[in-house]
């Protein structure tokens, strides 16, 4: 019974001494990107692309609703061969937006590319720079308070945000 209560507590010992050798810090990842310059001219010129290509797909869905009017206006004049016709032709018209946005907007589409060439290299220096910190500091464990981690509680004096940020300004 004894040894069994002293080899508990030798356990309990180890592992609290092991918890405290344990260097843990977390960064906010969304604010250090949010603080570099290069980061926000790549989100800038991303928004300018997604809203010419909102305002290109606005006006083709224009079209298609003139088309769709225009037949209801003239549906009366119209052999049933024409009808179907110009129904058909809205209908591609209509599949064609559909295809334009997914090509723009799809989870493989243009601005996924387009986010990947400009924002990629940025969060690789990021990531780059917060392994040579944890590295250099000896923290075991960072992790990224900005993401779903489940993460539930943090103790501000680990977060390191602003060391990140001004080693990232130092270049």
């Amino acid at each position: 019974m004894i040894k069994r209560i002293a080899s508990t507590a030798l356990f309990v010992l180890g592992l609290m001494a092991f918890a405290q050798a344990q260097r843990i810090a977390y960064v906010d990842v969304t604010a250090v990107l949010e603080s570099l310059p290069e980061y926000q001219k790549a989100q800038e010129q991303l928004d300018k692309v997604a809203t010419a290509w909102r305002q290109e797909i606005a006006q083709e869905q224009d079209k298609v609703k003139g088309m769709y009017s225009k037949f209801q206006a003239e549906q009366v004049l119209l052999s049933e061969e024409m009808k179907k016709s110009r129904e058909e032709e809205i209908m591609a018209k209509e599949k064609e937006v559909r295809e334009l946005q997914r090509l723009r907007f799809g989870p493989e589409g243009g601005l996924f590319k387009k986010r990947e060439e400009l924002v990629k290299p940025i969060q690789d220096k990021v990531y780059g720079t917060i392994e040579r910190f944890a590295q250099d500091k000896g923290y075991e464990f960072i992790f990224d308070k900005g993401s779903a981690s489940g993460m539930l509680y943090a103790d501000k004096k680990n977060d390191k945000t602003e060391e990140i940020k001004a080693l990232l300004k130092k270049g």
